[in-house]
């Protein structure tokens, strides 16, 4: 953000080998030990302000083609968890936080950070979490690095600066988990139960109520519940 701050066109990626104020949703603490990847990329007017709730999608999908590029025999176990979290084997290896800024020019800057558990996980976690070393996968994050640049550029394109939002929504359904199912959804002072039954054109996510009505939920955090006894499982 100090780079666009100062002028910065865009187009520039960021990375660490270990981050002393990691941080996720919500300005939570974030363990960020040195051999996972942590990469922040500066878009600058990717598309305009009413496209740009697809953008956390688009950078998930991007994560899962880079992972699946190098890993072949992971892809069937990679699922993504609205909207933007990459599970393997059902616990959470890579986690995305975007964060936006304007020019007094009125250049809108976008930062998608993207952190990815290549040989650590949280310890602290409230959630079941998979590390790419854990899973038999032993890719070093600079190759990993690499491969996600490579498939972002090529996500954006697709995406062609927001005109083209039904070729992102349709790859991300076809990776997503919990369709269909009971979820809860947490808001900052409430939450909600429902069933997942799609994510709208613009990627909110689509609540079933149990009155049969439904309702968009543009930003929470979702919990899916077990299948059997319907007890939430934070993922």
């Amino acid at each position: 953000m100090d780079w666009f701050r100062n002028g910065d066109s865009g187009q520039l990626w960021v990375t660490g080998t270990e981050q002393k104020t990691g941080k996720g949703r919500r300005n939570r603490a974030w363990h960020s030990p040195p051999g996972n990847l942590y990469a922040s990329l500066l878009l600058v007017d990717p598309a305009p302000m009413q496209s740009m709730s697809m953008m956390p999608l688009l950078a998930v999908l991007a994560l899962n083609d880079a992972v699946a590029s190098l890993a072949p025999l992971l892809q069937d176990r990679l699922l993504i968890k609205w909207p933007n979290d990459l599970l393997l084997d059902g616990g959470k290896l890579a986690g995305i936080l975007l964060e936006g800024s304007n020019r007094t020019s009125g250049e809108q800057g976008v930062v998608v950070g993207f952190g990815v558990n290549c040989e650590h996980a949280p310890q602290e976690a409230l959630y079941p979490t998979a590390t790419l070393a854990g899973s038999g996968a032993a890719i070093a994050s600079e190759a990993l690095f690499t491969a996600l640049a490579t498939a972002v550029a090529k996500r954006l394109v697709q995406w062609q600066q927001g005109q083209a939002p039904a070729a992102i929504r349709r790859d991300w359904l076809s990776r997503a988990t919990g369709l269909n199912r009971t979820i809860t959804v947490r808001f900052a002072d409430h939450e909600k139960t429902g069933i997942f039954r799609d994510i709208a054109s613009d990627g909110q996510l689509v609540l079933e109520r149990p009155d049969g009505s439904t309702e968009l939920v543009s930003a929470a955090d979702v919990f899916l519940h077990s299948p059997n006894n319907e007890v939430p499982v934070t993922i």
